[in-house]
């Protein structure tokens, strides 16, 4: 397994969401910044998901035209990504702070999760 938010872990996740196709719930481009809040320095700070209908990337770094801002402990974000965190428990345990639209996280978060099981 590619070490998370490393370099190998961007490429593998983008061939896997290539792979998944168009984000059919978005007409729009939408972008989901995740700002890891203790990132070690091998890490990026924060990482950027584009979602939309020709489909959905991630890239190292933060967007300042995001439409929503997730807040996560490096460890929780890579939990979350494993499937060793709920991340409706991780929002209502405080571990995860969201501004912005809460509804394209969420979209984000069901797309993932159906866009895994189909690579499964």
């Amino acid at each position: 397994m590619d070490e998370f938010a490393g370099d190998e872990w961007f490429a593998t996740l983008n061939e896997s969401l290539v792979a998944a196709g168009p984000v059919p719930m978005f007409e729009t481009p939408q972008r989901i910044v995740f700002h890891l809040l203790d990132a070690p320095t091998r890490a990026p700070h924060a990482f950027t998901f584009t979602l939309g209908p020709s489909g959905a990337s991630v890239a190292a770094g933060d967007h300042l035209a995001a439409d929503a801002v997730v807040r996560i402990a490096f460890a929780d974000a890579a939990r979350l990504y494993r499937g060793d965190l709920d991340s409706a428990a991780a929002l209502r345990e405080g571990r995860v702070k969201v501004r912005g639209d809460v509804s394209v996280v969420v979209a984000l978060l069901d797309w993932l999760l159906n866009a895994r099981g189909s690579a499964a």
